[in-house]
């Protein structure tokens, strides 16, 4: 048997199902990316078997989205989701079907995917099924709704966001047709949560080419309908790629000229990623008023100083700049990478003091950290007692 892609367990489990007379074939993304020569991940099965059917033929499966036709096939500790062939009813929250009707073709499946390039299927022996040219649009790099793209767009907003991460992810362009219903419907985005709003830019960020999307958001009117999007996106040609997705974040920030409390609470931002934001958002000020010194490179991660260092430059589009600093070489030359490398610590202070511990501890070990750092005292217990007790004495 010829397995282009997937896994033998996805193979036994598209075996199993046709030998109990059901139609089972390999859909979506993972065809897709095989059929761009990359390696396909999130394998999924579509078959004519209803749920009730498929956890029949198996005997290790979860539910995790039953109601809507999906079941979790365990195959040599291998987790691969089944999906019964089906169509879909109206999206009342503009985001998930209010129900679905299971159907025996593959085609009335496909008729319900987003996009034709997601709308291909492939057979256990290599096999492409692909009703709506969408191996053209793979070559010719266009994005293109399946069918009406008014009505794909109608029946789940976030398509919309889909089209201009996939423009990211995939460097495609929009077809016309499907260019012009996003722009119609893009006030319905609205309606989607900003939790899923997340996820795609999340992903849109890590794309080959976000500078189209940019454009994209502006040009379809999408950016209206974001929790938040700048007016201008000043820069940001120079300030790619986004080294990762919360720099991805963080651009939006100083662009926009945001405060990190406000950009992500508006895109439900997680604590990590909000702390990030909120560091690139202090050292981007600092940059603005002096190239980073010693105590920044202390301060700050290296992500966060190689964000704020790209975004001044590329905002600012001074030519004038000296090749970008190399933070981790620099960081790495200091004599200590935070606190933590102190040699002493707050119980050392009161035993040579003999004095109770107190404020006093924690202002003395920020002297000393002070003090190591810029070469005033090695980081050596001996050497730091000698210097403290000779500081500390003259204050006595």
């Amino acid at each position: 048997m010829i397995q282009p892609f997937g896994t033998p367990a996805s193979y036994l489990v598209l075996e199993k199902l046709e030998q109990h007379g059901h139609e089972a074939v390999f859909v979506g993304g993972a065809v897709r990316d095989y059929l761009l020569g990359k390696r396909a991940t999130d394998i999924d099965i579509a078959t004519s078997a209803e749920p009730n059917e498929v956890k029949a033929i198996f005997s290790n499966t979860i539910d995790v989205g039953i109601a809507h036709g999906t079941v979790l096939v365990l195959l040599n500790h291998e987790p691969i989701e089944v999906t019964t062939f089906r169509t879909e009813g109206t999206y009342s929250d503009a985001r998930r079907p209010d129900e679905v009707q299971f159907v025996k073709t593959l085609h009335e499946d496909l008729l319900r995917r987003d996009f034709t390039f997601n709308a291909l299927a492939m057979t256990k022996d290599g096999q492409l099924i692909d009703l709506f040219n969408g191996q053209e649009d793979l070559k010719h790099k266009i994005i293109r709704a399946v069918g009406v793209p008014e009505e794909r767009f109608h029946e789940d907003a976030l398509r919309m966001m889909r089209a201009l991460r996939f423009a990211s992810v995939l460097d495609f362009t929009l077809d016309p047709a499907t260019f012009e219903a996003i722009r119609n419907q893009a006030e319905r985005l609205g309606n989607v949560s900003v939790e899923r709003i997340k996820i795609e830019m999340d992903r849109l960020f890590l794309g080959t080419n976000p500078l189209a999307a940019f454009k994209l958001f502006t040009e379809t009117k999408l950016s209206q309908a974001l929790p938040l999007f700048p007016k201008e996106t000043r820069g940001l040609e120079h300030a790619l790629p986004f080294a990762s997705a919360n720099e991805g974040w963080a651009y939006l920030l100083v662009a926009g000229e945001y405060s990190a409390s406000t950009l992500g609470g508006a895109y439900k931002l997680s604590n990590d990623e909000k702390r990030f934001i909120a560091a690139v958002e202090t050292a981007y000020t600092i940059r603005k008023e002096h190239p980073f010194a010693m105590d920044e490179i202390y301060l700050f991660d290296v992500p966060v100083l190689e964000a704020a260092e790209k975004f001044y430059r590329s905002i600012s589009m001074d030519e004038g700049f000296a090749p970008f600093p190399q933070f981790e070489k620099e960081k790495n030359k200091l004599a200590i990478q935070s606190p933590r490398d102190l040699s002493v610590n707050g119980r050392d202070l009161m035993n040579w003091a003999d004095v109770k511990g107190g404020r006093w501890t924690g202002e003395w070990m920020k002297k000393i950290e002070a003090a190591v750092l810029h070469g005033r005292c090695v980081n050596d217990p001996n050497k730091i007692r000698e210097w403290f007790m000779n500081d500390f004495n003259s204050k006595e």
